[in-house]
């Protein structure tokens, strides 16, 4: 499977226009996998990075001096 990529707007219709320059490269009536990649705001991804960020330090607060014995070789 090819993939190419490019970023358009939906338009009212709710269609989305593929450039003219990947179109011509389609065959017609043939199958085409889309993925929608959607920007998240801002403040979801500061929302992510703070779980993630909280999983880490909750996991290591669980390791203690006596699991070190498994960092030696």
């Amino acid at each position: 499977m090819k993939a190419i990529e490019f970023q358009t707007k939906i338009r009212p219709d709710g269609k989305i226009d593929v450039p003219d320059t990947f179109f011509k490269k389609l065959q017609h009536a043939q199958m085409v996998r889309v993925i929608v990649l959607i920007s998240e705001p801002r403040d979801i991804r500061l929302e992510e990075q703070a779980w993630k960020r909280l999983t880490a330090e909750q996991f290591l607060a669980g390791y203690g001096n006596s699991d070190a014995v498994y960092d030696q070789t």
